[in-house]
């Protein structure tokens, strides 16, 4: 099958999958490039279509049917990058029960994080670490957006991740485990800080941190020693900081 057209209809519906409304409404999101592509086919996720550029066909025969031969104007349609990828895919979001958690050891939480960036980046941190799932806590930037997904760098299918609204929703969840909030003030110096398992480390957006709400929900606190003429760190640093010195 061939598209060249930008009015073509698949090609408008996929369009809208850059929007977060319609990537909720519909379960689906958008792959750019080879290597997020393979990469979620090989891990299982299921890809619907992949428009790909003809000098391309032959990287994408893993996908045999599900292959439209198109051009740059079309993906560039599809894309959320300054130039066109040789491929977009769509395909369908894996969804995880937070039931799931209450086996894991290694848990991390973002409250607000609004940043998509940021969170990819953590996702891939999160991977390379050790850490066994990651909840989104209250208003968090959408998962799928596309660059997430990019900054992700083919991780963002390999942990479970799940989103949360309250403290109600995940109290029976996470019990047992020691939950420790991360603040600029607190009398746990990381270098010193040994908890014990399971572990549910707790970050705030860079903007707000952590809401009194989930301070209050904690049993412990740690923070990052650092020189007195630097106030803060990166969320994303901060959170792979923390992650190396307690799960690894």
């Amino acid at each position: 099958m061939e598209i060249t057209s930008v009015n073509n209809e698949l090609v408008k519906t996929s369009a809208k999958l850059l929007q977060k409304k319609y990537r909720t409404e519909s379960g689906k999101f958008l792959l750019e490039g080879y290597k997020a592509i393979k990469e979620a086919f090989d891990y299982g996720l299921e890809i619907e279509t992949v428009f790909v550029e003809h000098s391309q066909m032959k990287d994408y025969s893993f996908l045999k049917d599900n292959i439209i031969l198109t051009n740059s104007v079309v993906l560039k349609k599809l894309s959320s990058t300054e130039s066109a990828p040789p491929a977009v895919a769509i395909a369908k979001q894996k969804i995880y029960n937070i039931q799931q958690f209450k086996s894991f050891n290694k848990v991390i939480l973002l409250e607000g994080i609004k940043d998509a960036g940021n969170l990819g980046t953590i996702i891939r941190s999160a991977v390379a670490f050790g850490c066994e799932g990651i909840v989104l806590y209250g208003d968090c930037v959408d998962l799928y957006n596309p660059k997430c997904v990019r900054s992700s760098v083919g991780n963002l299918w390999k942990i479970p991740i799940v989103n949360s609204e309250s403290v109600g929703s995940i109290s029976n969840i996470f019990k047992g485990f020691v939950k420790i909030a991360t603040l600029p003030k607190s009398n746990n110096l990381l270098k010193t800080f040994k908890p014990n398992m399971p572990l549910l480390l707790m970050f705030g957006s860079e903007a707000e941190g952590l809401s009194d709400e989930l301070i209050n929900y904690s049993t412990e606190s740690v923070k990052i020693e650092m020189k007195d003429n630097v106030e803060s760190l990166n969320l994303a640093s901060s959170v792979s900081v923390i992650m190396y010195k307690l799960f690894v």
